[in-house]
């Protein structure tokens, strides 16, 4: 058990495209796992050595699907993946805080151990239609993503957590 779970949630195609670059970035570095928010379960939870969790913010807060994986997996894993670490990425429309705020709470409840400060790329995006378009993240932020995916699949293969 050395690998890094990737899960996630997209709706406009902003946090897939973060955590495709977050991957590629773990992948290089040490054994990786990509799952939708929708697919994955406490078995996955399980079988990885630290999480990455990735999700847009909608209406202030964490995302539907992102939100029922944590209801669905919660006490089946609990007291199981303590001092695992964890880190987070929201692809937000304004601030995405609540959404971090949400997630990390979820986390401390685990008992896991938070490796970095949450990644939050923001789109902007605060009309109707900017919220329901296909977002395009830029390649400064994709790179962040990148760095943020190796550094977690590089501690997790080392050991260092």
């Amino acid at each position: 058990m050395t690998s890094l779970l990737i899960i996630y949630h997209s709706r406009t195609g902003g946090t897939a495209q973060m955590v495709e670059a977050a991957f590629d970035g773990a992948r290089a570095e040490g054994e990786a796992v990509l799952r939708r928010a929708e697919e994955a379960g406490p078995d996955d939870l399980l079988a990885a050595s630290g999480y990455l969790f990735a999700a847009p913010e909608n209406l202030a807060a964490l995302s539907g699907p992102m939100k029922d994986f944590f209801d669905r997996c919660y006490y089946p894993v609990l007291g199981q993946i303590e001092g695992r670490p964890y880190a987070q990425m929201i692809c937000a429309g304004s601030d995405g805080e609540n959404a971090a705020r949400q997630t990390a709470r979820i986390a401390t409840g685990w008992r896991l151990k938070a490796v970095q400060e949450p990644l939050i790329v923001c789109t902007h995006a605060q009309t109707q239609e900017e919220i329901l378009a296909p977002k395009t993240i830029g390649a400064d932020d994709l790179a962040k993503c990148r760095d943020l995916g190796a550094a977690l699949g590089a501690g997790i293969a080392m050991g260092v957590y």
